[in-house]
C-alpha cells in the first residue's frame, strides 16, 4: 500500500497530496491487516472528503475526540487518522472485542477495550494514558454512545478525553464526521447497510482545543466537566463547518432527556 498508486489515492481523498508526504508509521502485522482490508473497501464504496489534516500532529501523544453518528463511523475515522500518517488507538466497547475473528484482529491491532460498570472499568483509562505517554494517537468518543440528538449534533460529553489530556498535557483534536449515517443509520429502525450508490463521507480535524485555562490546576470533577464542555463545543463547531450549519448553543443532554422521559412515564 505504498508507492505511486497509494499517493494517487491519497490525492483523491482530499485533493492535496503533498509532493513530499510524511513517511508512514510502522504499522505491524495486525494493524497492517486492518489497513489492507479497510482502505480498499472505503475507496471502492465511499467518496471520502478529508480536510483539516494539517491540524493533526504528526508525532507525539494526542487525543482525538470525534462525534458519533453511526456504528460505521469508526471505519471512517480510522481511515482518516491513517491518512493523517498516524495509527489510531480507539477506546471501544468490550463487547466488540468478543466477536470471533474481528475481536482478535482489533485487539492485536492495539485497540483498547472499555469494560463498563465492572472491576476492569479503570483499565481502559490507564491503557489510554499509557498509550498517550508513549506518543500514540488515542481516540475517545466523548459522548460514549451514538448521538440521540434529533439533528445528529453532538451531545454533552463524558470526561475521559479531558482527564487524559489534563493528566498528560497532550493536545485534544476535535474531529467531526458526516455521511456515515447514510451508510448505516443507527437507531433508525432500519438495521441495514447501504453501500450503493457510493456515499459522500466527510471528516474534518479542527485546531487543538484550548485547554490552557484548565492546565496546572487540581483535577476535580468540576474542572473536568468544564473542560469537557469546551471540548464538546469545539467538536460541534467543527461539525458545523462540515455541514455548513450553526450548531446549537446548548448540546443535547441524554441524561436529562431520559430523566424527563421517566418523569412522564411515572406521571
Amino acid at each position: 500500500m505504498t508507492g505511486g498508486s497509494d499517493e494517487h489515492q491519497e490525492a483523491a481523498v482530499d485533493g492535496q497530496a503533498s509532493q513530499t508526504p510524511d513517511p508512514r508509521p510502522r504499522r505491524g502485522f495486525w494493524f497492517g491487516l486492518v489497513v489492507a482490508i479497510v482502505k480498499p473497501f472505503m475507496l471502492v464504496f465511499t467518496k471520502p472528503e478529508f480536510t483539516g489534516r494539517e491540524n493533526m500532529p504528526r508525532s507525539g501523544g494526542v487525543v482525538f475526540a470525534p462525534n458519533h453518528i453511526s456504528h460505521f463511523d469508526p471505519l471512517v475515522l480510522g481511515f482518516y487518522i491513517w491518512e493523517c500518517r498516524r495509527i489510531p488507538r480507539f477506546l471501544g466497547k468490550a463487547s466488540v472485542f468478543k466477536i470471533p475473528v474481528v475481536g482478535r484482529i482489533i485487539s492485536s491491532a492495539g485497540q483498547i477495550p472499555v469494560y463498563r460498570e465492572s472491576a476492569q472499568a479503570a483499565d481502559a483509562f490507564r491503557d489510554a494514558v499509557a498509550a498517550v505517554e508513549r506518543g500514540e494517537c488515542v481516540g475517545v468518543y466523548p459522548e460514549g454512545t451514538i448521538t440521540r440528538d434529533p439533528e445528529l449534533w453532538p451531545m454533552t460529553g463524558k470526561t475521559g478525553a479531558a482527564r487524559i489530556a489534563l493528566m498528560t498535557g497532550c493536545p485534544v483534536i476535535p474531529l467531526a464526521n458526516w455521511g456515515a449515517q447514510e451508510i448505516f443509520a443507527s437507531y433508525s429502525g432500519k438495521l441495514r447497510i447501504r453501500l450503493l450508490p457510493r456515499k459522500r463521507i466527510q471528516v474534518r480535524a479542527g485546531k487543538p482545543v484550548d485547554l490552557s485555562a484548565f492546565r496546572g490546576r487540581p483535577i476535580t470533577n468540576q474542572l473536568l466537566h468544564e473542560a469537557t464542555e469546551v471540548i464538546m463545543h469545539a467538536v460541534a463547531a467543527t461539525l458545523g463547518e462540515l455541514r455548513g450549519e450553526t450548531p446549537p448553543k446548548e448540546l443535547y443532554d441524554l441524561r436529562k432527556a431520559r430523566a424527563a422521559d421517566d418523569g412522564e412515564e411515572k406521571a
